[in-house]
């Protein structure tokens, strides 16, 4: 049975035994027997006779439902739980791919397998085009090169971020399907 000091919070986790404020309570028993709507000095007594604590799993409910149950499993099965639905989470990275107007067809392959890897794996992927010096006059042959990308890439992405001119630079964000 979990012992409680006097005057020790419960950080973050449901209330046990002393630490529930209410006057009356609907107790559920360890087996999921329903007692129905008991006082808490009955409960915390039915507790302590099958050698259990009393926590409040629903505080939001009226009156609050408490369980009869092994507060220190309880707190167990809730931290794999956790940790469960934390290990299946996946984090959506932004992967930057940076090329120049005059790329290489063997360059801008790479550059393609790169994205398109990306983009399967479920990042985004940033392009960015930067243009260097007399290469401003000839920002058409930047937006094509961008526009092929978009064309070629089309069957794993969609465009989250249309090509937009940025100072001496063009974005394009594109994201998984």
């Amino acid at each position: 049975m979990q012992q409680q000091r006097p005057g020790s919070r419960n950080s973050g986790g449901p209330r046990v035994n002393e630490q529930i404020l209410s006057e009356t309570v609907r107790l559920v028993y360890a087996d999921g027997e329903m007692a129905g709507v008991v006082t808490i000095a009955e409960a915390l007594k039915a507790a302590e006779e099958a050698g259990l604590d009393l926590v409040e799993v629903s505080p939001g409910a009226e009156p609050p439902v408490c369980k009869i149950l092994d507060y220190g499993k309880f707190k167990y099965e809730q931290q794999k739980k956790s940790a469960e639905a934390r290990k299946k989470q996946k984090t959506v990275d932004v992967k930057e791919i940076k090329i120049r107007p005059g790329i290489e067809d063997h360059d801008y392959g790479v550059k393609m397998r790169n994205a398109r890897r990306f983009l399967e794996d479920g990042d985004k992927v940033k392009v960015t085009m930067r243009f260097r010096g007399r290469e401003m006059a000839h920002q058409e042959i930047g937006q094509a090169l961008l526009t092929k990308m978009k064309g070629e890439l089309s069957d794993v992405c969609k465009v989250e971020l249309e090509p937009k001119m940025e100072g001496r630079q063009i974005i394009m964000v594109l994201g998984p399907m």
